[in-house]
């Protein structure tokens, strides 16, 4: 069966669940959809077809994308427009035929393979014919183990979030040169669908889904860790870095969208430019991002604590533009259960890498997540956590109670605690860092903050955004009570205030 090609009436809707790597990678699949004549909605009742792009980290993120994707899949009964429902992302890439079989109110479950040719698959669904579900592999025997030759070696592998990675879009030079990149001009045969590509250089394949003053940017995919107990290396593959170009190309699209923080996602940014012969290429990047036009801030996600050099903190530090904001995954502060994990460091260890980064950002805003209940956690490792979170004074902390997950290491450790024993020490340290983390937001009280405002109540009066050392969605926000009169703020303003009181680990400001 040939598939019709789309006309504006065929409609698509992507809902995304997860982490802000698959925000980017929904904003991909948006930008090759409207490439192909498909019209974006926001409503999955309103579309023809519902795209869930699923999370597949731990437990409680798989049944949040199976619940998502079966509410999708009641829309089809209610006589509204949504015909078929697709399962796209990392859910979909982990389990493939085996989430098909067991999920049949799926209409189709696609891998990352797909992404290119989803608009000839949902055509083809949409018909009433069939796309044959993904069959998973192990994503990491893709490219070459050696770091140094995967770039030449990318081609043929799908890489959610790079966009075209096949040499097809211009010659890049250098891959370690982060220099060249494009204005982002728009190449006529997509202009008409709203998606800015360049029309030499390094093309951008991505279309907006929200008007936020703040976009993730992706500037790798997947790792090369052996954490015991994390399966994501299997589903999106060995490390790979994209080319400086190409993030500089996408930077400058999305500041020409009205964007004002680029927010640098990867699964281990601290590992970026050591398959293009550089390990501070990132120290070398952060100064072109912040140089283009319109963006205010750049931040940067996910740093493993083993991988971090000082000429990378000293980069962060003192490049203009470059928030203090530090997101480091220590997982633990207990040295032999972060072996067990397959990890490095220490309670001293990570201490003393706190005091470097206070050293160079006094103010730098740092959170970290934890695991709880790991195999052959013992009181003694629980007390070295406490011990830890108590010195470190950090900004945020995630609490996660350890769960089995199919394929890793840890899965087959001897050990492992009774559910209710996991449940019992998350509610715990959930309640503990949620202690620490108020009392470290009470310690800001009195300084001088720039707020990027995100949201506006005209009732309240009441502007609600972001300090600079305050990531998104998960980190807490900044309240700032504009004063009766005085002028109001846009969304996307750079708002000076001074932090005057807290509620948990929010922050209360007034404007100065």
């Amino acid at each position: 069966m040939t598939p019709p090609h789309p006309s504006a009436d065929r409609s698509v809707a992507l809902v995304t669940l997860g982490c802000t790597r698959n925000e980017v990678d929904s904003e991909e699949l948006a930008g090759r959809l409207l490439a192909e004549g498909w019209r974006l909605v926001d409503d999955a009742a309103e579309a023809d077809v519902a795209v869930v792009n699923t999370c597949g980290f731990v437990e409680q993120a798989k049944k949040d994308s199976i619940d998502a994707l079966l509410e999708a899949s009641d829309l089809k009964g209610d006589g509204g427009r949504t015909q078929k429902v697709v399962a796209v992302g990392c859910l979909a890439e982990r389990y493939g035929k085996e989430l098909a079989d067991q999920l049949p109110e799926a209409d189709a479950v696609l891998g990352f393979d797909s992404y290119r040719d989803m608009s000839t698959h949902l055509q083809t669904i949409l018909a009433g014919g069939h796309v044959e579900s993904h069959t998973p592999g192990d994503r990491r025997t893709l490219l070459p183990l050696t770091p140094a030759k995967r770039q030449e070696g990318a081609g043929g592998v799908a890489l959610p979030g790079h966009g075209d990675h096949d040499g097809d879009h211009g010659d890049h030079g250098d891959h370690g040169d982060t220099q060249g990149a494009t204005d982002g001009d728009v190449r006529p045969d997509l202009a008409d669908a709203g998606v800015p590509t360049p029309a030499t250089g390094p093309r951008v394949i991505r279309a907006r889904l929200d008007g936020r003053p703040w976009a993730p940017l992706k500037i790798a995919s997947g790792c090369d860790r052996r954490c015991s107990f994390c399966a994501i290396p299997m589903f999106r593959g060995a490390f790979l870095s994209r080319r400086p170009a190409d993030i500089i190309a996408e930077g400058r699209w999305l500041a020409q969208q009205g964007v004002k923080e680029l927010f640098l996602v990867s699964e281990n940014s601290t590992s970026y430019g050591k398959d293009l012969g550089d390990l501070g290429l990132l120290e070398k990047l952060l100064p072109e991002l912040t140089a283009i036009e319109g963006i205010e801030r750049v931040r940067v996600s996910y740093l493993q604590p083993a991988e971090i050099r000082p000429g990378l903190l000293r980069a962060m530090a003192d490049t203009p533009g470059v928030v203090p904001y530090y997101d480091i995954s220590f997982q633990h502060a207990s040295e032999p259960l972060l072996r067990s994990m397959r990890r490095f460091g220490s309670r001293e260890a990570f201490l003393e890498l706190l005091g470097r980064v206070r050293a160079d950002a006094p103010h730098a805003g740092i959170r970290c997540n934890v695991i709880v209940g790991f195999p052959g956690e013992t009181e003694a490792d629980l007390d070295e956590l406490e011990a830890f979170l108590t010195e470190a004074r950090l900004d945020v902390v995630g609490v996660f109670g350890y769960s089995d997950e199919d394929g890793t290491e840890a899965e087959g450790y001897a050990g492992k605690l009774a559910p209710e024993v996991v449940a019992e020490r998350l509610d715990r340290f959930t309640r503990l860092v949620e202690e620490l983390n108020a009392q470290r937001a009470e310690e800001r009280i009195g300084e001088r903050v720039v707020v990027l405002v995100e949201e506006i109540d005209d009732e309240e009066g009441t502007v609600i955004g972001r300090a600079d050392f305050q990531g998104p969605d998960v980190d807490g926000v900044t309240i700032v009570h504009v004063p009766e009169g005085a002028p109001a703020p846009q969304v996307g303003d750079l708002v000076p205030a001074v932090v005057v009181g807290t509620e948990g680990i929010d922050l209360v400001a007034e404007p100065r």
